[in-house]
């Protein structure tokens, strides 16, 4: 689906995303909306001011924190909901985003072994993929 850039959060809501109030550093760095697909969950930041980095476009850390966030997230349904914590991330900054955007982070696993989960996620923007990346989560208790 493709989303365009100065949606409002009633447009967010009217085409399905839900804003999450969730604890934490993701409380601070969000707020999070999530919407359910088919194909599983899909999360989101609507890029406000306080995503942007000095040069006036979206911060990679913020971008980064989402990736992360959706990968975690992802490991942790497919881990029956056992923590997973990040490894290893590794990403590509792909294109820069604005504020006003609406940035989409879906993520799917590759390959799991009994403590160890490989995943793969992307991160986009008006149907453009902004950053792309592959983690290694630790299944805690696994």
């Amino acid at each position: 689906m493709r989303m365009q850039t100065g949606l409002t959060r009633e447009q967010l809501e009217a085409d399905g995303w839900k804003p999450r109030e969730l604890a934490g550093f993701m409380g601070t760095a969000g707020p999070l909306w999530t919407r359910r697909e088919a194909q599983g969950w899909r999360y989101g930041l609507l890029v406000g001011e306080q995503h942007l980095n000095p040069a006036g476009v979206m911060h990679g850390g913020a971008l980064a924190t989402l990736l992360d966030h959706v990968v975690s997230t992802v490991a942790w349904e497919a881990c029956d909901r056992k923590p997973c914590v990040t490894v290893q991330l590794d990403s590509q900054f792909l294109a820069a985003v604005q504020v006003g955007q609406f940035v989409e982070g879906s993520a799917r696993v590759q390959h799991r072994t009994r403590g160890l989960i490989f995943m793969q996620g992307q991160v986009s923007a008006a149907g453009q993929a902004v950053l792309s990346g592959q983690a290694i989560l630790k299944v805690m208790g696994g």
